[in-house]
């Protein structure tokens, strides 16, 4: 598996032709969807399945895997790195997921159907049916690694919205008086001096979203993949995109009280550096029209001007 996951596809061996290629790998997911159903209930039967038979159906279930992953391998790295980790994700998942179903049966009393049993069964099939929902092209590919991240900014920015509201204590959903006796302990609040420095914070993190938004937008709509270039530029963007959120958790975990001023300041510095990169990149591709450049100088603007204002307040921590 290891050497499935980690392996090249194979280039040049001949024209890559995307609809044959996503019939073949549509076809060879539900063949193993269907070897799936078959070993399960071949191991489920008061009747013994006949060393014949045992043979046979584990040649079934290899061949299907071993399809699953010649397929995969037709899909070139040219086509976009984004578009073809998702693809391996998803293989991978399958291949996972038929080990586990043959484990859990090994591990099973014979004759029985088991709960585990069934559970890898329906994993196998989630695991094949994601076919149908995977990117067709490196454009859906990085939209859709894009609205994940976005995703995940905006529920980070929500949370840090409600624990600021003003007075609120931010550990009031995990705290009780009578159990932990943290109330009125000050590393459970925040000063003034942190509410100002926060504020700044909560700038970057909403520049952070719409930073995501705007890309997300110019890709779907600017977007390309008809030449090698054009491909790069996006797989470029998602990379330095992917930055981003991890980079908002890190700030918004060092927020919470007690304050380390100067952990703040840290953390905001290296999402700015994040978010002026990718405003930097996002300027450079085909995704980026003269008509779009406006939000990306606001942008860089808003991520310079809350940078600043953390940098005064936290200036005594130097």
């Amino acid at each position: 598996l290891s050497a499935f996951t980690e392996g090249e596809p194979g280039e040049g061996r001949e024209p890559f032709e995307p609809p044959r290629f996503w019939d073949a790998l549509g076809q060879t997911f539900k063949v193993t969807s269907q070897e799936a159903t078959k070993l399960s209930l071949a191991f489920s039967r008061p009747l013994l399945t006949s060393a014949e038979d045992c043979r046979k159906l584990s040649e079934d279930v290899q061949n299907a895997i071993l399809a699953v992953a010649t397929v995969y391998y037709w899909l070139p790295k040219g086509q976009g790195t984004t578009l073809r980790k998702m693809v391996r994700d998803a293989t991978t998942e399958v291949v996972e997921g038929m080990i586990q179903l043959t484990e859990t049966i090994l591990s099973s009393p014979l004759e029985s159907l088991s709960q585990e049993q069934l559970i890898s069964t329906g994993g196998v099939w989630e695991a094949c049916e994601q076919v149908s929902k995977l990117p067709r092209d490196n454009q859906a590919a990085v939209a859709s690694a894009l609205a994940a991240c976005l995703g995940v900014v905006k529920d980070a920015l929500e949370e840090m919205e409600h624990a600021l509201v003003e007075g609120q204590d931010p550990y009031s959903d995990i705290m009780e008086d009578e159990e932990l006796g943290f109330r009125g302990n000050r590393d459970t609040y925040w000063s003034e001096a942190d509410r100002k420095l926060l504020s700044s914070c909560m700038g970057l993190m909403k520049a952070s979203k719409a930073c995501l938004k705007k890309v997300l937008g110019v890709v779907k709509t600017y977007g390309k993949t008809d030449s090698p270039e054009q491909i790069a530029q996006l797989d470029d963007l998602a990379d330095i995109a992917n930055e981003i959120s991890p980079s908002v958790d890190e700030l918004a975990l060092s927020m919470y009280p007690p304050v380390n001023q100067l952990s703040v300041r840290l953390n905001a510095a290296k999402l700015a550096s994040v978010l002026k990169k990718v405003l930097e990149i996002t300027k450079t591709t085909h995704v980026c029209p003269p008509s779009e450049e406006g939000w990306v100088q606001f942008l860089t603007g808003a991520v310079d001007h809350n940078m600043n204002k953390i940098k005064n307040f936290t200036q005594g921590q130097l």
